[in-house]
């Protein structure tokens, strides 16, 4: 019995920057085609154009109009300009009628910031990866078999899913109001992980080690606890002064960041939460110590 494949929408992409370039260049892979590349950035649009290796037409917003509405829209500008794409798009003299959906990537927004288009008739919808997006090549790659948050209509949430299904990534959905708290938590992994890496090397740097020195150093404990966090939750990975209860460490921890008051609060928070990690684990009467001495 021959399997017939359903063909890949059509998709167009607006904001090619580096999620949405990456963005194009996996769907491709995965046999999808991108109708049109959107952007105000010429430049990028042609050289993300290059490296999909198929036909695709580089517009501005506004040239969208003289084209029927995409059945697939994809939205991945900078969070601060999605709402004013949504109202321009709303505009248009387009007929929504065979069903045409638009899901944005953002991770802090809900879908309710494409209302002006859901008005209109289309199905709205939000698809965001977890994964940290630097290059677009690379990037491309980082996306199939990724997580991703897939919130809206159900129809929109049908789509979205699909998509990341052809990418072998993994969905899960939310409701629209906890797309702010899903994307903090994703944040405190990402950023501010790259950021209080950023602090420890200072920290190093004190010590007189060079950035680079620094950084070479520090690379692999930090992949020793993503490798710890991967066969292990959090409680049972946590190691150090914390999981231990070396009371009189922290102490020497806490002189010698008397003077750096950023990274002294970054350890006292972050102690704190590993005390509740591993205290019950620990001698009580050294759990209520070492909290006085960091709260």
């Amino acid at each position: 019995m021959t399997t017939v494949t359903k063909p890949k929408p059509e998709v167009t992409i607006i904001g090619i920057g580096r999620l949405g370039a990456a963005l194009a260049i996996a769907l491709v892979q995965q046999g999808y085609s991108v109708g049109a590349l959107v952007t105000r950035q010429r430049e990028n649009a042609r050289r993300t154009a290059a490296k999909l290796h198929v036909p695709a037409r580089i517009l501005t917003v506004r040239e969208l109009a003289d084209l029927p509405a995409p059945k697939v829209l994809l939205i991945a500008t900078p969070d601060d300009q999605i709402a004013k794409v949504a109202e321009t798009l709303a505009k248009f003299d387009w007929d929504t009628r065979r069903t045409s959906t638009v899901l944005h990537t953002s991770g802090a927004l809900s879908s309710a910031v494409l209302d002006p288009l859901r008005q209109k008739g289309w199905s709205t919808g939000s698809l965001h990866p977890l994964v940290s997006v630097s290059e677009p090549k690379a990037g491309a790659g980082l996306l199939r078999d990724a997580y991703w948050c897939v919130e809206g209509d159900k129809r929109a949430v049908r789509l979205g899913k699909a998509i990341v299904s052809d990418l072998d990534g993994k969905s899960f959905s939310i409701s629209s109001e906890n797309k702010p708290l899903y994307h903090a938590a994703a944040v405190m992994v990402s950023g501010n992980v790259t950021a209080l890496f950023d602090v420890a090397l200072e920290m190093l740097g004190q010590c007189g080690l060079s950035r680079k020195q620094a950084q070479g150093a520090l690379l692999p404990l930090l992949a020793s606890a993503v490798r710890n966090l991967e066969q292990l939750d959090p409680a049972r990975a946590l190691t150090g002064t914390f999981a231990r209860g070396d009371l009189e460490t922290v102490k020497r921890h806490l002189a010698a960041l008397k003077n750096n008051k950023p990274a002294l609060e970054i350890y006292r928070l972050l102690g704190l939460r590993s005390l509740e990690l591993s205290g019950s684990r620990l001698d009580p009467a050294v759990v209520k110590r070492i909290k006085r001495l960091i709260g």
